[in-house]
């Protein structure tokens, strides 16, 4: 006989942290502007570089926190 389906688990708050490098970049406030220059480079594309960190960070800091309840 074929095992019942498990409910699934996917439902953490920690999920809601996926939600930060989709709003930040969407604050444009934050780099409208031309300085400060990094290495010669303005604030838009140097900060651009930062919210890819950012999403990598979150993301990998969201799969660490939600994979301890896999078996």
């Amino acid at each position: 006989m074929a095992e019942p389906e498990r409910p699934r688990t996917d439902r953490s708050p920690w999920n809601w942290l996926l939600l930060v490098p989709i709003v930040v970049p969407l604050l444009t406030f934050l780099y409208n502007h031309d300085e400060p220059r990094l290495a010669g480079f303005p604030l838009f594309y140097w900060l651009q570089l930062a919210f890819i960190l950012l999403g990598v960070g979150t993301t990998t800091l969201v799969y660490q926190m939600t994979k301890r309840g896999r078996s």
